[in-house]
C-alpha cells in the first residue's frame, strides 16, 4: 500500500495557508515592517538624513511636557466621540432609505454623493461654509437674528466644526454599509416576529439589529481609524489654527517630522507610536466586545 506524501496528509491544512500568502507578504512588507521600524526610530533622535541617535524614552519623556501634543491628543478623543455619532445617523439614514418607493434610487444616489467626493472638496466647501462675512451659516445665522460665529478662527469651536465637515462622508459611509447589511436581513424572520406582535423599536433591537452585527462591527472599527488618522481636513481647513488649537495628533506628527519644526523623524515616530497604540486598544475593546457577542449567541 502506497505511503500518502506529505501534501495529500496536510493538503486540507496548507491549502489555506497558500492562498493566504501573498495577501500576507504584503501586509508584512506595508504594515507589521513600517510599524516596527516606527516604533525603533521613535527611540532615536533622528532628522531623517545624518545617522540616527539612540536616546531611549528621551521623546516619549518630551512628548509627556509637550503641551502641544495633550492638546492634539485630547483633539483626537473629540473626533472619536464625534464620529461615533456617524454609526447610528448612518443606521437610521439606511433604514429610510431601505424602501420600495418610486425615486428612492435618486434619494440614495443623493445620500452617497458625500462619500465619492474627494475629503479636500469637502474641506474647502464646509471652509465657504462657516465663512463669518458671507457663508451660508453666516445667513441662516443673520436671517435668526443671531451674531455671525467665526467658528474657524474660534479656538473653542473650530474643532467641532471640522468634526462635523468630516461627518458629513462619514455618515454616508456607514449608510452604505448599513445599506448593504439590510439587504441580507431574512425576511421570514421579520414576518414571524411581526405575527408575534413585534413592531418598531422592538422589531429593530430583537430582529433587525443581531442581523447587522457584521456591519456594525465595520462601521465602529472603519469609524474608530478614520477619527483618530485624521490629517486632511484639518490639514485643508486651518492647518492647524488657530494657535495650534485644532491639531490632531497625525497633523502634530506630520508638523514635527516634516513641517515647520523641522525635520524631527524621531520625535514623529514617536508620536506616530502613540497614536497606533490608541488606535490599537480601541479596536481591541471593539473585537473583544464582538467575540463575546458572538460566544453569547453561539
Amino acid at each position: 500500500m502506497p505511503v500518502a506524501s506529505f501534501w495529500e496528509r496536510h493538503q486540507r491544512a496548507i491549502a489555506p495557508w497558500l492562498f493566504l500568502s501573498p495577501a500576507l507578504i504584503l501586509f508584512t512588507l506595508y504594515v507589521l515592517i513600517p510599524i516596527v521600524r516606527s516604533i525603533g526610530f521613535s527611540l532615536d533622535e533622528w532628522d531623517g538624513l545624518s545617522a540616527p541617535h539612540f536616546i531611549g524614552l528621551g521623546n516619549y519623556l518630551e512628548l509627556y511636557g509637550d503641551p502641544n501634543f495633550w492638546v492634539s491628543l485630547k483633539n483626537n478623543f473629540i473626533w472619536l466621540a464625534g464620529f461615533l455619532l456617524s454609526v447610528p445617523a448612518g443606521l437610521f439614514l439606511a433604514l429610510f432609505l431601505n424602501q420600495s418607493v418610486f425615486g428612492m434610487r435618486a434619494v440614495k444616489s443623493l445620500f452617497f454623493f458625500p462619500f465619492v467626493i474627494s475629503q479636500a472638496v469637502i474641506g474647502l466647501v464646509f471652509g465657504w461654509f462657516y465663512d463669518p462675512a458671507n457663508g451660508l451659516l453666516f445667513h441662516v445665522l443673520h436671517a435668526f437674528g443671531v451674531p455671525s460665529i467665526a467658528i474657524l478662527a474660534d479656538d473653542r469651536y473650530v474643532t467641532y466644526g471640522i468634526v462635523a465637515a468630516g461627518l458629513y462622508p462619514q455618515i454616508a459611509y456607514c449608510m452604505i454599509l448599513y445599506l448593504t447589511g439590510l439587504a441580507g436581513v431574512r425576511a421570514d424572520l421579520i414576518e414571524a416576529a411581526r405575527l408575534e406582535g413585534a413592531s418598531g423599536w422592538a422589531m429593530l433591537r430583537r430582529i433587525v439589529l443581531p442581523q447587522l452585527r457584521s456591519a456594525t462591527f465595520v462601521a465602529v472599527v472603519v469609524t474608530v481609524v478614520g477619527a483618530l488618522r485624521s490629517f486632511d481636513m484639518v490639514s485643508i481647513m486651518t492647518q492647524g489654527g488657530p494657535y495650534g488649537s485644532s491639531r490632531v495628533l497625525a497633523y502634530y506628527m506630520y508638523e514635527q517630522a516634516l513641517g515647520d519644526y523641522g525635520y524631527r523623524v524621531g520625535y514623529g515616530s514617536a508620536i506616530a507610536t502613540v497614536l497606533f497604540l490608541v488606535m490599537l486598544v480601541y479596536i481591541g475593546f471593539v473585537l473583544i466586545r464582538v467575540y463575546r457577542q458572538e460566544k453569547e449567541h453561539a
